[in-house]
């Protein structure tokens, strides 16, 4: 057997691993090599993204689509279920090992855990990004898109749910927040740290979530063109209720309070918060600290928001009042998923 064969043989044995790209900086470019700020995110395009990793071939067959090519901040409700749809589309193929999503940083979390609870499969799904442009000096984003290819042709990722990988760190979903903009190592699971971790190129998990996922929630997205609105509204001191009225005369159907502490409303928003309830809103009480565990409390009002923070608890806010209006089953789901 020739070498060329033999190659060409050995590429088509490697798992299939489809790339959907949305945008962000991981495609952006800048006006120097030094210039993080001030750049252009989504520039680049799939093809270019891939074709700047040759080592991928090693790891997988690879294939890329564009999606969305914008920044993070102009993700839309329309583009998530876009993505999801194409997601499932995807896994549902024999042949589809993994998919892995790029995507701009500083909703990268929000997208993250949508999918976490709209993907029908326990094959591996990866969320990636960058900190720094394409075009700036020691750019990561090539070596966390690897690493993204890397885990999700991995069978030991199977059933975990959907992950975040970037700086050799492998967060799940539920867990995982941005925590610094500047830093390569903004991405950490403040309340229950990384499933693992890449050495070597090598993934190695070290545990699982115990939330529940992918197969196990109830929501599709596969005939939904819409999702419910819904808000956030943060709590500062002296804070007034005519936020929550804005909210709910805009059409919300569900309001999550960024509260102090572990969720704490003032006492000025309290009479706004119950005229919302009154109006059949859904509210949900989440704390702006960005962790820690939201606890009964008789003196607020709205359901708990478990330790979700405020913009996870959006999603899955949204994606509840797609399947019920009973806030018992909504105060389930928040604990569960």
């Amino acid at each position: 057997m020739s070498p060329i064969v033999a190659q060409a043989q050995g590429a088509a044995s490697l798992p299939r691993v489809a790339v959907l790209a949305t945008g962000g900086t991981i495609a952006g470019t800048g006006g120097s090599e030094t210039q993080t700020t001030g750049y252009k995110p989504g520039v680049l395009t799939a093809d270019v993204l891939l074709k700047s990793v040759p080592s991928l071939g090693k790891i997988a067959q690879v294939s890329g689509e564009q999606v969305s090519n914008v920044g993070s901040d102009n993700i839309t409700n329309e583009i998530l279920l876009k993505l999801a749809k194409r997601v499932n589309q995807l896994l549902a193929q024999p042949d589809i090992a993994g998919v892995v999503i790029t995507h701009g940083t500083d909703t990268l979390e929000e997208t993250a855990y949508f999918l976490n609870l709209v993907v029908k499969s326990d094959k591996p799904v990866v969320v990636t990004g960058s900190m720094r442009p394409s075009t700036a000096i020691s750019a990561d984003g090539p070596s966390n898109l690897l690493q993204a290819v890397t885990v999700a042709a991995s069978r030991e990722a199977r059933g975990r749910g959907v992950m975040v990988v970037l700086n050799d760190r492998i967060g799940s979903a539920r867990y995982t927040t941005k925590t610094n903009a500047d830093s390569l190592d903004t991405f950490k699971g403040l309340d229950a740290g990384y499933l693992g971790m890449l050495i070597d190129q090598v993934p190695h998990f070290e545990t699982s979530v115990t939330k529940q996922h992918t197969t196990a929630t109830p929501f599709d997205v596969s005939k939904l063109d819409a999702l419910p609105q819904v808000d956030i509204v943060y709590g500062y001191q002296n804070d007034g209720g005519y936020m929550y009225d804005a909210a709910v005369a805009h059409g919300a159907k569900g309001i999550v309070v960024a509260g102090v502490g572990a969720g704490s409303e003032s006492l000025l928003v309290l009479p706004a918060i119950k005229k919302a309830i009154g109006q059949g809103v859904v509210i949900v009480r989440s704390s702006r600290t960005g962790s820690g565990f939201v606890p009964a409390d008789p003196a607020y009002l709205g359901l708990l928001g478990d330790s979700l923070n405020p913009q996870k608890a959006r999603i899955l806010l949204m994606l509840a009042l797609t399947v019920t209006q009973d806030q018992s089953r909504i105060q389930e789901m928040f604990h569960q998923f």
